[in-house]
């Protein structure tokens, strides 16, 4: 089975699919464990069973496509706004995925509708809450296979509004499905959600962090700061892996600085934190980040259905849909990705108070002009939200299912955070590349390293040097734009 990395997240899922296609023997092998299985006297739960607290209930034989049918419907009931696309998309996928392993069993029709799905870009409708994070992400995975059975919606096309379900599959000349046994829970137990956001997120953070030190050098080289916190000797002695990368991008991206050399012996002894511990700060992040990808990419390539089939005829029940796994990175990446932005709007704070030369606000006229300073506060209040929003999820529980689900994660109240932690410190940094631009033209006709000044004359292609105020809002959309921009970020180089 082909692995999913979140580096090459999308073309590894393109590549696994594809070859799920071509050879869906892994499928097959698992379903006919299940139908062997059915022609036996026994209980396997949640195929001739009841769910969760009604495990004990034996199910007959007549009645066993009526039971994954109600799972489906009774478990659709998800509330809150809807999942984006694009993550609805990621989930799908790694659903069908996590099913072409082959320890779940599922049907091949069931799966072969899903897989039509994903190639007609036909994405369930999905509500982001309702799942606790453990028995699987019951609830949004119920509603990703509602369209199975002819119910819920597709987002249309570019993904502003919905189509319901029955009229997409007449239009494609389909019919509902009938679930086989075991599909039902095949479907709905995995912990998919979760996976999709955090792989979403991680896969937009490896270029943030990138970002990230340009944006930390441009504002050194704008606010005069020294260089020899960067030294290698330094990081070297204090060997953390982020930390050391993060020190050799910010040296090579000020290599033959005009501004360093124009300030060397000025007698300043120290910058600030914001500045002199670049290193420390995003290095730290780096490394928590590493750690929440190395789960994320195991949870993406496993089982988390329950129970599992085997191929000697075991059918076990265990506790792999639990996501606590998930809920503990997904907590940690949130707070490395929050601390991006806290340090960020530290320096955009500093580039506002007129530091060696720099007009105060940014701008050479102010009090008709308020200049670079409203931005400021978008970047605290954002911070300040962050916040709050880092509170850790995965410290609660609340038992659920009559108390046979005793402990379970939040890990998908983790996911969903986790998003918009991100796009708050999407914003804040890009505050600051738009502030930082501004900072850097006062320092002509000196030139900063060879990287930032790349960087900033690409940038300045885009967002011109504000003489006065106007509507910012629009080029800082713009710098949100550019953060994830190969053409900024691939010339440069960096680690």
């Amino acid at each position: 089975m082909h692995k999913i990395k979140i580096s090459s997240l999308y073309e590894d899922i393109e590549r696994s699919l594809n070859q799920l296609k071509k050879d869906p023997s892994p499928v097959l092998d698992a379903r006919a464990v299940v139908d062997d299985a059915l022609t036996k006297n026994e209980a396997f739960y949640g195929i001739n069973t009841g769910f969760g607290i009604l495990a004990s209930k034996r199910i007959g034989d007549d009645q066993l496509k009526q039971l994954q049918r109600n799972l489906i419907l009774s478990h659709a009931v998800g509330t809150g706004d809807l999942i984006p696309k694009e993550v609805s998309r990621l989930m799908l996928q790694l659903k069908i995925h996590a099913l072409g392993i082959g320890f779940s069993g599922i049907s091949k029709e069931t799966f072969d509708r899903l897989m039509y799905f994903i190639d007609h870009d036909l994405i369930p409708v999905i509500p982001e809450k309702g799942s606790v994070g453990a028995s699987g992400d019951l609830a949004p995975l119920a509603h990703m296979s509602l369209p199975l059975l002819g119910f819920g919606s597709f987002w249309n096309e570019d993904g502003t509004d919905t189509i319901p379900a029955d009229q997409v599959l007449k239009k494609h000349t389909l019919q509902p499905i009938e679930l086989q046994p075991k599909d039902g829970l095949s479907l709905i137990n995995g912990t998919q959600l979760m996976s999709a956001y955090g792989a979403f997120v991680l896969e937009k953070a490896l270029k943030l962090l990138k970002s990230a030190d340009l944006l930390g050098a441009m504002s050194l080289e704008a606010l005069q700061g020294s260089i020899k916190p960067f030294d290698e000797r330094i990081h070297e002695i204090r060997p953390h892996t982020g930390q050391q990368t993060v020190a050799r991008n910010v040296r090579h991206l000020l290599q033959n600085s005009e501004i360093l050399e124009s300030h060397r012996n000025c007698g300043k002894v120290q910058d600030p934190y914001s500045l002199r511990c670049i290193p420390q700060v995003h290095g730290a992040s780096r490394d928590a980040i590493a750690h929440c990808i190395s789960t994320v990419q195991t949870e993406i390539n496993s089982v988390t259905d329950n129970p599992l089939v085997f191929q000697n005829g075991d059918i076990i029940s265990g506790g792999n849909f639990h996501g606590q796994p998930l809920a503990l990175v997904l907590d940690y990446a949130a707070i490395a990705l929050a601390e991006l932005a806290s340090i960020s709007e530290r320096r955009t704070y500093l580039l506002l108070e007129g530091h060696d030369g720099l007009p105060t606000l940014l701008m050479e006229e102010t009090g008709i002009n308020s200049g670079f300073m409203i931005p400021q506060y978008t970047s605290a209040a954002l911070v300040s939200e962050n916040k709050v929003l880092c509170h850790p999820a995965s410290v609660d529980s609340i038992p659920t299912s009559l108390g046979q689900e005793d402990h379970v994660s939040m890990g998908s109240i983790g996911a969903l955070k986790l998003l918009n932690v991100f796009k708050n410190v999407e914003q804040v940094l890009a505050i600051e590349l738009f502030t930082a631009s501004q900072a850097l033209d006062f320092r002509k006709p000196l030139k900063p390293g060879a990287g930032v000044d790349r960087a900033h004359k690409y940038i300045r292609e885009q967002i011109p040097h504000a003489q006065e105020d106007h509507f910012f809002k629009d080029e800082i959309n713009e710098a949100v734009q550019l953060l994830m921009q190969s053409d900024l970020l691939n010339p440069l180089g960096l680690e």
